[in-house]
């Protein structure tokens, strides 16, 4: 039986989530301005140290683990041609990845983060949304399940990523039916599409919109119609990190508008997760600012996979190693300022 049997239970596990510890972003808050360094000249480098410590619940944040996830899933709406490639290579990178072969490999080993990559029924694409649902009840549970149970409670950082041909189109879907527009506002060239595919791309999300619009008022219900199981499964693992006390870094445009219906079902349901950068695709910012929230990183990437993420980690990695390392002005024997 899948972690979350029905979507009362999601719904109830989404609405009733655990508050950060601000007793523990308030010590290093203080301790901060007891560093060798006038006060917020780290600039965010600071408020990240404060922010790992609110969501590990600890006073001094830690990184020694590190993981990486990697959801892959293949969709249906491909079929309406809304992709420069076939939904084959999905698969294909997946065996690219478990070979080390790809660029969240060597981002991941760099940034000292363990990876997983996680396949989830690459030989049954979701149904094409704009016919019908992109999954039944028992596909959507069953792939935020897989999510969930993916997090370990023992990391200290969770870092979301994806690959799955035709899932920018999904998640400009889904960023419209959670906070308005349509194909033309939210949809990019994704894996770079031509003209005429990205008018299919626009069309094939006005038409998702249209089809479901009776539903998408309910965040749940949008992702069940309009996500894939990639997506849910990054949902799942979003919610797992916020139940057990772990930071999240959001990779680009399509694990950002996976986590996003936490956020429309509670207040603050995505304090606990940081976008980790800027993406080069369309709508991203959007997304972003949407949700409000400063992506870390802007170096016009568009991979997916986690590369963003992964890229942001040692930036993390620099907040935690002055918070810790530094000494204070006290122990230095350097004066303070008056």
């Amino acid at each position: 039986m899948p972690r979350f049997p029905s979507l009362d239970a999601l719904r109830a596990a989404c609405t009733d989530l655990p508050a950060g510890d601000e007793t523990a972003a308030g010590a290093v808050a203080e301790r901060q301005m007891q560093l060798t360094k006038p006060p917020g000249s780290l600039g965010r480098l600071e408020t990240l140290a404060a922010w790992l410590a609110r969501w590990q619940g600890r006073p001094m944040p830690r990184l020694d683990q590190v993981d990486v996830l990697i959801f892959a899933g293949n969709h249906g709406v491909t079929d309406q041609g809304v992709s420069a490639f076939p939904a084959s290579v999905t698969a294909q990178m997946v065996l690219n990845f478990k070979t080390g072969g790809a660029a969240i490999n060597q981002l991941s080993d760099t940034a000292g983060a363990s990876l997983t990559v996680i396949p989830l029924d690459l030989d049954t694409p979701t149904a094409d949304f704009t016919i019908t649902s992109a999954m039944d009840d028992a596909a959507f549970l069953a792939a935020v399940s897989t999510g969930y149970e993916a997090v370990s409670a023992e990391a200290d950082l969770v870092c979301l990523g994806e690959m799955g041909i035709g899932n920018t189109t999904v998640a400009a879907a889904l960023a419209a039916a959670l906070f308005g527009g349509d194909g033309e506002h939210w949809a990019g060239r994704g894996t770079g599409v031509d003209d005429e595919g990205l008018a299919r791309k626009r069309a094939a999300i006005d038409k998702a919109l249209d089809r479901h619009a009776d539903i998408l008022a309910d965040p749940l219900l949008a992702a069940h119609a309009l996500g894939g199981r990639e997506l849910a499964a990054m949902f799942g693992a979003a919610l797992a990190a916020r139940h057990h006390a772990i930071p999240v870094l959001l990779d680009g445009f399509v694990s950002t508008a996976a986590a996003a219906p936490l956020a429309r079902l509670c207040d603050g349901g995505l304090d606990h997760a940081l976008v980790a950068h800027k993406s080069a695709e369309a709508g991203h910012w959007r997304l972003a600012e949407a949700l409000g929230k400063r992506p870390l990183l802007d170096l016009d990437m568009r991979l997916g996979e986690g590369s963003g993420a992964a890229v942001a980690v040692p930036v993390l990695q620099a907040a935690v190693a002055c918070h810790a390392g530094m000494a204070t002005f006290a122990e230095a024997g350097v004066d303070d300022k008056d």
